[in-house]
């Protein structure tokens, strides 16, 4: 960014310098990484970069039953793959570590007991059955349904006839009897009246902390700034503030309150929230089908926010310079997976043709088309093919239909049946005939002279047009209707190939005809 700061920047930062915005990306590692959660890691990237600030990368993994070391193995891989370095966190540190909350237990222990002692918090003992019975009753009579404040004002007698009942206690917050109001940055003044701001649980009955207060304490102590997450965590804020409000007024924490942004929901068909469920909410999904990292971040930015009203395609880093977070649309963002392969698309085309084909490297070994590593004649190959393709692609996965036939070893190549089935009739024969006694005493195997060759032989010789001149040759050769330019396609493929395979497929053309036409002991072939 540069030294100016304009109108919008002014409103965000408030009475900040620029290089005091500190933001956080703070996931559990629970499952496989989805795009919601990318587009999260990106907005709060973007944002620190936009203002020369800190990005803060963060582990929340407090649920012992459901993290796992796999997940948190896979947040970053998948943060490095995608480029959004962090300036503080796992395998970078900081001042403000540990970053991954299971190794910050003793610090949140100390919070609660500071918090009890100044009677910010308190114990409860209500069981279940006690606080869904008076849940019920409230609703009953038309009133909120939260936490009624039972154990609010409990005497020490209450209290010591509780513990002598045996009963376990989880601590709450005391929520203030006021309304709490916060200007979000996204979506304006929010404001929660005291009738639905109720006592909410800080530490369960067996001592571990939860997230209503992990989150706001490791936020205030790591002097986060600014905090934008998703629209489902909004209803949390206001009791977030209230604890933020009690740490500086205890002296546990220090400096601003931090400001909130709710980033919109990302949706599916239908208007449904994009669940980690769905098939294209996985990231996985996207790195299996070799989506450019540059088109994936592109397109996840769109999700919300645009550079401006004529340009959808951008860099990260274009991003960073001109992103306004008060500019994110508050609706939900429906994900749109046409467009996502479509912006994808233009980046594979924008790629240098060299680094296009190092990228598929990996997609052409998984296929087993490449050796462990390739050959050095495999990838001279690879890269003069890369250009045929390069127009044709929206993602990496698919060079492995497109330039399958070039490297697959000749006892392993296949005709697509079903393209087979449409272009090997009975009338492809005298076309494949032609193509090898016009392709068998060429001097020179090069692009043009095959090219010459064919259109001589097929288009001039038999009369017919491109299309079922070359078709036929085409599937015999690279097994599909659909392939890269034919010509170029048959110099790379080479002479000995070429010949093998349409020889190869003659056969095929008779086995049509005798199919057509009953076989060879039809009784109309006696005639």
């Amino acid at each position: 960014m540069t030294d100016g700061v304009d109108s919008s920047d002014a409103f965000v930062l408030g009475d900040l310098a620029a290089k005091d915005v500190r933001v956080r990306f703070c996931p559990s590692p629970t499952g496989n990484p989805h795009v919601g959660l990318v587009r999260s890691a990106l907005y709060n990237w973007a944002f620190a970069r936009h203002f020369g600030g800190t990005f803060v990368f963060r582990i929340e993994d407090t649920d012992a039953e459901r993290d796992t070391e796999e997940s948190y193995e896979a947040l970053l891989a998948t943060l490095r793959w995608l480029g959004l370095d962090w300036d503080e966190g796992p395998e970078v540190g900081g001042d403000h570590g540990p970053y991954r909350q299971s190794e910050r237990r003793e610090i949140y222990a100390d919070v609660a007991t500071q918090l009890r002692e100044a009677g910010r918090a308190y114990r409860c003992y209500c069981t279940t059955a006690e606080l869904e019975e008076r849940r019920e009753a409230a609703r009953a009579a038309g009133k909120p349904s939260g936490y009624d404040g039972h154990c609010r004002d409990l005497s020490e007698e209450q209290i010591a006839a509780y513990e002598a009942e045996g009963r376990e206690s989880v601590l709450r917050m005391r929520t203030p009897d006021e309304t709490v109001t916060f200007t979000d940055l996204i979506r304006g003044e929010i404001s929660v009246d005291q009738y639905n701001l109720f006592d909410y649980v800080l530490v369960r009955a067996n001592g571990h902390p939860l997230y209503t207060l992990v989150n706001p304490v490791d936020d205030a102590l790591m002097g986060i700034t600014h905090v934008l997450r998703g629209e489902d965590l909004l209803s949390s804020t206001p009791r977030q503030i209230v604890l933020h409000e009690a740490l500086r007024e205890l002296g546990i924490a220090s400096g601003p309150m931090p400001r909130f942004g709710h980033l919109p929901l990302v949706t599916a068909e239908g208007g449904k929230k994009l669940s980690k469920r769905d098939p294209q909410s996985s990231l996985q999904m996207y790195l299996d089908r070799g989506f450019l990292r540059e088109g994936l971040l592109n397109y996840l930015a769109l999700l919300g926010w645009s550079i401006g009203e004529d340009q959808e395609v951008f860099s990260i880093e274009e991003m960073a310079e001109a992103f306004d977070i008060t500019r994110v649309n508050s609706n939900a963002a429906r994900f749109d997976l046409k467009k996502a392969e479509a912006i994808n698309g233009i980046w594979v085309r924008r790629l240098d043709p060299n680094d296009l084909a190092e990228r598929m490297v990996q997609h052409l070994q998984e296929a087993g088309l490449l050796a462990h590593p390739p050959t050095p004649e495999s990838v001279e190959l690879l890269r003069a093919a890369t250009p045929l393709v390069q127009e044709r692609m929206g993602v990496l996965d698919e060079c492995v239909g497109m330039l399958g036939f070039l490297f697959v070893e000749d006892d392993a190549f296949t005709l697509d049946e079903a393209d087979a089935a449409k272009v090997l009739k009975p009338d492809a024969k005298p076309v494949l005939e032609a193509a090898v006694g016009a392709l068998e005493p060429l001097q020179e195997w090069t692009t043009e002279s095959i090219e010459e060759a064919l259109r001589v032989a097929l288009v001039d010789g038999l009369e017919l047009k491109p299309r079922l001149a070359f078709g036929p040759v085409r599937v015999a050769v690279t097994g599909r209707r659909v392939s890269p330019p034919l010509f170029e396609s048959l110099e790379l493929l080479g002479r000995e190939k070429t010949l093998a395979r349409l020889q190869r497929a003659l056969p095929r053309t008779e086995a049509v005809a005798d199919e057509a036409s009953g076989g060879p002991n039809d009784q109309r072939n006696e005639k």
